[in-house]
Formats: C-alpha cells, structure tokens, sequence
C-alpha cells in the first residue's frame, strides 16, 4: 500500500502520517532524510530518534540516494520528507543534482518493492502561487514531479490541513 501525506507547514502532516503507520503491525521503519549541519540539527536528530524509538520505529538516515537504502524485513515504512530529500539531492554535490526528481523516484520504487506499506510525507507546491525563479523553481519543480508521480502510482493522498486529513484517491483506514 502506498501513501502519499502532503500539507503545507505545521499542518500536521508528518503527525497524521505517524498516526497511520501505528495502525500498522509488524516492523515499523522511519526513514529520516534531514542533513546534519551542526550542533544544533545533532540534538534535534537525536531527540527525534529516541521519540521514533519510543513508538517501536527503527530509524534509517537517508539524507541523499534513496535508491541504496536496503530494509532488513518487510514492514511499514515512513518516509519524512520528500521536501527534505528533494533539497538534498539538488544541492548536495553528492547529490543526484539536475536528476533528482529522477533519482528520488527510482529510490521510490526501490522502497515500495521492501515494504508492505510504504507512507510519504511531502510539502504541498505552487499553492502559493507558481512564479518563482532560480533555484527556488528548479527545487519546487522538482518536488512537484516526485509528488505528481508518486501520487500517481499511489493507493492513497491525503492532504493534512489544520491536522484534518482530507482524501483525494483512497479512503482513510
């Protein structure tokens, strides 16, 4: 079964997502993709990752290359987030740069073939408008295209606004 979240900022995407993969049995893996820069994203990994822990979650750090992360069982996985990943695969000179929509999709699939429930979490795009230049266009472009093929393929999209979700393909469970 596969998930896509969206939602704009603090609209309790990422906990309505959480929500869904509790519902779940078997293992549970969180496929975290924020980059560590500092002291400060340190601590706020390791906060999460004992949060993640109390809820029976397995962590996988995934910042860059989707594609080579290998689960030890099938289970649930949630994936925060393609915003994240996005940025990381452009930016990043490790990264798949202009290839990253291409890149984050292959990775996609190389998931969804590991898991029972694969579940996305992603930051709604161009809802604000779609005149943006330079680099903040070519990032949310890229966004867009993973989101727009994912929910293509997707059992579920859900849209989390003001933590209410909202189905446009599937029903909630």
């Amino acid at each position: 079964m596969l998930t896509l979240v969206l939602g704009g900022a603090a609209s309790g995407k990422s906990e309505y997502a959480e929500s869904l993969v509790l519902k779940t049995t078997g293992p549970r893996y969180y496929l975290a993709t924020m980059q560590v820069w500092d002291a400060e994203c340190a601590a706020r990994v390791e906060k999460h990752r004992k949060m993640r822990a109390a809820k029976q979650f397995v962590t996988v750090e995934c910042p860059l290359h989707l594609d080579n992360v290998r689960l030890p069982a099938r289970g649930t996985a949630l994936l925060e987030d393609l915003g994240n990943l996005a940025a990381n695969e452009l930016y990043d000179p490790a990264g798949a740069g202009e290839n990253a929509a291409k890149a984050i999709l292959h990775g996609l699939e190389s998931l969804a073939a590991q898991c029972e429930n694969l579940i996305v979490v992603s930051n709604e795009v161009f809802s604000g408008g779609a005149d943006y230049a330079g680099d903040t266009g070519r990032y949310l472009l890229a966004l867009a295209q993973v989101n727009n093929a994912f929910a293509a393929r997707a059992d579920n999209v859900v849209r989390v606004v003001c933590g209410i979700p909202v189905y446009y393909k599937g029903v909630e469970k």
